[in-house]
This record gives C-alpha cells, sequence and structure tokens, in this order.
C-alpha cells in the first residue's frame, strides 16, 4: 500500500503516525494493498482556497478529501479493487481549534479527521441522519480500535 504523507502546513505533525494511522483504517477496511493515498496537512490559506472552489463555502475547514479511482472498501474474504483512492487534505490550524473546543488533544482531532476523511473517500457520507449514524459508528469503532493498538505496542 502506498500512502504518502506531505506536511506543508508549518506547524510540527507526526508524519509516521499519521501514515500507520491511515494504513490501519484501510486494513480495516479491506482496501486492496496496491491502492495508494495521498495525505496532506496544509495551512489556512490554501485550506480556504480549497473550500471556496470545491465547496463554494468561505473560509477554512478542518478536512477536504478528494476521491480519484471511486474504491470502495473489500468485504468478508475480499479487499477492494486495486488503485488511487486519492488526497486527504487536513488543516491543522482549524484541528487545534476543533480540538481545544472538543477538549481533547490536537493530534487526537488530527487522527480523526484523518480517519473521517479516509471515509469520505471509500465513499461514505454524512448528508443523511441514517448516513451520519453509520459513518459516526464506524469512525468511532475505528478510532477506538487504533487507540488500543497503540497501547499495546508501548
Amino acid at each position: 500500500m502506498s500512502i504518502d504523507v506531505a506536511n506543508e502546513s508549518g506547524v510540527p505533525a507526526d508524519e509516521e503516525r499519521l501514515s500507520r494511522l491511515a494504513r490501519y483504517v484501510l486494513d480495516a477496511m479491506r482496501v486492496h494493498p496496491l491502492a495508494e493515498l495521498s495525505v496532506v496537512l496544509v495551512d489556512e490559506e490554501p485550506m480556504t482556497d480549497l473550500h471556496v472552489r470545491w465547496m463554494d463555502e468561505p473560509g477554512p475547514t478542518d478536512v477536504l478529501s478528494f476521491p480519484m479511482d471511486e474504491l470502495r472498501p473489500g468485504g468478508p474474504g475480499r479487499t477492494s479493487d486495486p488503485g488511487v483512492l486519492g488526497d486527504v487534505i487536513i488543516c491543522p490550524q482549524v484541528a487545534a481549534r476543533q480540538a481545544e473546543k472538543a477538549g481533547h488533544s490536537e493530534q487526537a482531532e488530527i487522527d480523526l479527521l484523518c480517519t473521517h476523511g479516509i471515509l469520505h473517500l471509500l465513499g461514505y457520507d454524512h448528508a443523511e441522519p441514517d448516513e451520519h449514524k453509520e459513518m459516526f459508528g464506524l469512525q468511532g469503532e475505528l478510532l477506538a480500535a487504533w487507540r488500543e493498538s497503540l497501547e499495546q505496542t508501548s
């Protein structure tokens, strides 16, 4: 699996951790081992530009996902098709503000946003109440299992 993490934000970030998290989520979702993913951290100005251009909404946002090959999760006994999953763009400055409001660490917020972005790339959405319940439930399960795996290795 090819996971490229680039920090263009000017804010220190644990790129190796983000790569491991992304691999964990993709493995849990049975994404093909030859799939490709890019995670990019950007500051508020480029995130604002992307948010206005692609979502027609003002100001920066926390995370945007840009799917490429519209891959879907694998199922029992099978992986997804190989291909380019797409790009997850995260703004650490927005994440920091959200982390403070939520009462958890900036790293926990960035982990959440990375997982959230990957789920969007895999076709999950939260526009409708049933979609919201499914996506956020899965996101919570993945993050809880990820944190548990970290505790077991430390």
